[in-house]
Parts: structure tokens; sequence; C-alpha cells
């Protein structure tokens, strides 16, 4: 089914969350082609779509309200991933009577920005400020919980590293297949260094992530997905692995789910330094999953759903 909604149409005609617009025709079509509007959900609920601005992009953000709220679930997608790729965690969390909030990063989405692109981490962690305030807004229930996949995990652990005690968000903290480094990020870094002075982005190579059969076609069809990666994001991720490393200790206590086929990033490097980082993190391993934890096919996603309701 090809997507009927214009993006950067879209994006223009919407206001904050707080403004209560109602959906338009433009913003039901794309809730629709991404099953954002969990047409056979049986239980009621509300949504919203909207727009906040940080350091000069236009950020679209979305909540979803359950009927009886009891929390909330700050979601963060990963690298060349939006909203729209994460039905199944939305789902998820409504279940258990979360309200979901979750924002496009710049450049990724709906939101504005060089497509993919990002000159500094520094943004996404305005970007984390700017979903609070919206948050506030909506006067959203406490708890507030964490979830981030992939550099959507970066996000909130550089959040929890450096402003963990003062975050508003001292709920549980959920980060699926973890950024910290990229594989094969020497051979990555090495390629960056010879390229940068020549070229700005390089042709993105599709990967199977997930052992979904529908899910690589359904990415390789999306109007949403990013067709580079652009140098700039290489070099930006290669200064927050740094100040990553800098960072000082946390005692958030992370859920943490890895795949052990996850051919995406370095996990081994990965969990020992998130783990080194935290205090006790609980890491779920699965041996067969691989990257795309929220678009596994349904065994893995049960196992680890389960594992999360255990903890919270």
């Amino acid at each position: 089914m090809p997507a009927t909604f214009d993006p950067d149409q879209l994006r223009a005609s919407l206001q904050p969350l707080a403004a209560a617009q109602p959906l338009s025709a433009q913003a039901r079509a794309y809730q629709r082609f991404y099953g954002l509007d969990f047409a056979q959900r049986a239980t009621p609920f509300r949504c919203r779509l909207g727009r906040f601005e940080v350091q000069g992009f236009e950020v679209v953000s979305q909540v979803w309200w359950p009927e009886h709220p009891v929390a909330t679930l700050f979601l963060y997608h990963g690298y060349y991933d939006h909203m729209g790729l994460y039905r199944h965690v939305i789902e998820w969390a409504l279940e258990h009577q979360f309200v979901v909030i979750a924002c496009d990063l710049p450049g990724h989405g709906l939101s504005s920005g060089e497509r993919a692109s990002i000159d500094d981490f520094a943004v996404y962690q305005a970007v984390v400020q700017g979903l609070f305030a919206e948050a506030r807004s909506l006067d959203l229930p406490q708890p507030w919980h964490l979830f981030g996949q992939s550099t959507g995990g970066a996000i909130v652990v550089d959040h929890l590293l450096h402003e963990g005690e003062q975050s508003p968000a001292q709920g549980r903290v959920i980060l699926l297949s973890p950024l910290v480094r990229p594989r094969s990020w020497g051979w990555s870094m090495l390629s960056y260094y010879l390229l940068k002075p020549f070229v700005s982005g390089i042709a993105r190579r599709f990967s199977e992530n997930t052992n979904d059969p529908d899910f690589m076609p359904f990415l390789q069809a999306d109007p949403l997905q990013p067709q580079r990666l652009p140098t700039a994001w290489v070099g930006a991720l290669s200064r927050w692995i740094k100040r990553l490393e800098t960072a000082p200790r946390s005692s958030r206590r992370p859920l943490i789910v890895q795949g052990e086929q996850d051919m995406t990033v370095d996990w081994r490097h990965n969990l020992q330094v998130i783990c080194g980082k935290f205090d006790q993190p609980q890491v779920l391993m699965l041996p067969r999953a691989r990257h795309h934890l929220a678009n596994e096919t349904p065994e893995f996603r049960e196992q680890y759903f389960a594992f999360l309701d255990q903890h919270l």
C-alpha cells in the first residue's frame, strides 16, 4: 500500500501537542500506513501528533494515552529509524496503561534536517529536554520511564550519565541493542578519515537486522527511510564516544536486552562499557535475535517483553 501523506506538508501543518490539534487526513493516513492507529485494538485510547522546535529543527512528536494511565514511557528510536517503526513497543506499553510519548530525531522521519545527519550529539540531548517540556505541558503521569533502541539507547545513556540524578525521568530505563560503537568501528573510522575530504556521505546499505522476513521489504519501501550515511554523523558519533568514555558512573539500573546475532553494533564492547557505567544493570541475552529488536519476530518480542514485565 503506497503512502498517502506528504512528510513536509504534514510537519508544516502541526502545532505543539498541548494545542490538542485534531488529526488531519494526512495525519490519519500516516498513522494508518505504519499501524500507529492500532485499528485492531479493542480497548480505547487517544493520540495526538504535534511539533516543537529545538536548535532550528522542527521536531515532530506523538503521544498515545490509554484509558487509565499509570505512568509515561519516553521512546527514542534508532539511527535511520522513526516513530512509525515502533508499534509493537507502543502497543505493549499501552497494555500496561503507560502513556507513550515519542518524537522523530532531527533528520529522521517527519522531523526536519538533513536526512540521518547531525553535527553534534548534543542536539539529541536538546531533543530529550524538548520532549520533557512537551510532557510537562500535557501533565503526563509519573513515574516517567525511558526507552531507547540502538542510537536511542545511546541518547538515553548520555542523558543518565550526565543528568541522571536531576532527570525528571526517575522510573525504569529500558535499552534495546544500545549503541556505543558500531560493528567494525576501526574500519569505519579509517574510511571516515579517508573519505571526509572528498564526500559528504555514502550510499546506505540495507542489512538483514531482524529474523522477520517481512521487515526488510517494508523498510526498503518505507518513504521515510534515509538512503545515505552522512560522514557528519560518523564524526559526531566518534566525538560522542569520547564523551561517554569520560562520563561519571550512574547509580541507575537499566534493563538491557541484546541479541547475540546483532551484526550492526559491537555489542560485546558496548555491553562492557555500559555495564561499567551503571550499578548492576539487568541484562537479557537473546542468542538468536538480531539488532532491530523492536521489529524482531513475535517469539523474541514475547521473550523480552516478559523480561521487562518482571521488572516493571
